[in-house]
């Protein structure tokens, strides 16, 4: 029985999820909750070697997308059992930026894959630890891309693997997340990111309360 609540923001490049990932946590913290904050791929020892394959090629050579695809649900795979699982079991709330919609958006349709067939890829990896609400922050894809030259031309970075992709394929990610939110209604909330900061974190708190609440509610009930 999981007591905590999991939570993941999703989108394509440039839509802010690291962003308000941070600014998530800290206005959860300030409510006194304890947070737990998860990046893919990434957020174990084993899933950093595996970012660093995929995001730098750090291998020496590309990964194929088939490759592509197992080595991001090896990373979820630590990722749920030595990091979300144990944290959730302690009735933490976890936040990942990024999860297995990522998987379904980039390589489902993305590398044109189907969603159905990342699921299975994934099956064992994720093992039903699936979000209590994926919040998807909703940007034109040239409208990220713009963002993502801004924020490298600041930092003096290179684009990573991802975004040096052609804008065909941000398309097809940006169409393929608004597809999953429409295929799981119940879980995706969409959210407009491309107002102003302050803006979009609002609305981000207003999608999260009423989840919190019900989870207070019913935990108070049981006790």
């Amino acid at each position: 029985m999981m007591n905590g609540v999991f939570l993941t923001l999703e989108g394509p490049e440039g839509s802010g999820k690291s962003s308000h990932t941070a600014a998530l946590a800290a206005a959860l913290r300030a409510q006194g909750r304890e947070v737990v904050c998860v990046r893919e791929p990434g957020g174990t020892a084993v899933g950093e070697a595996v970012r660093a394959i995929l995001q730098h090629n750090a291998a020496g050579e590309a990964p194929c997308p088939e490759t592509e695809t197992l080595l991001y649900a090896a990373s979820r795979a630590q990722l749920v059992r030595c990091a979300i699982r144990p944290a959730l079991q302690r009735g933490c709330c976890v936040i990942a930026d990024r999860f297995l919609d990522s998987s379904m958006a980039y390589q489902g349709y993305g590398r044109g894959f189907g969603v159905d067939r990342v699921l299975a890829a994934n099956e064992l990896a994720v093992d039903g630890a699936m979000p209590d609400l994926t919040l998807l922050l909703d940007v034109p894809a040239d409208v990220g891309l713009a963002r993502i030259r801004r924020r490298n031309r600041e930092r003096g970075a290179a684009p990573d693997r991802m975004e040096r992709e052609d804008a065909a394929f941000h398309g097809r990610v940006r169409q393929g997340y608004l597809e999953l939110a429409r295929r799981w209604p119940e879980r995706i909330r969409v959210i407009d990111s491309t107002p102003p900061f302050d803006a979009v974190c609002a609305a981000i708190r207003a999608a999260v309360e009423p989840l919190l609440k019900a989870r207070k509610g019913a935990g108070d009930a049981g006790g």
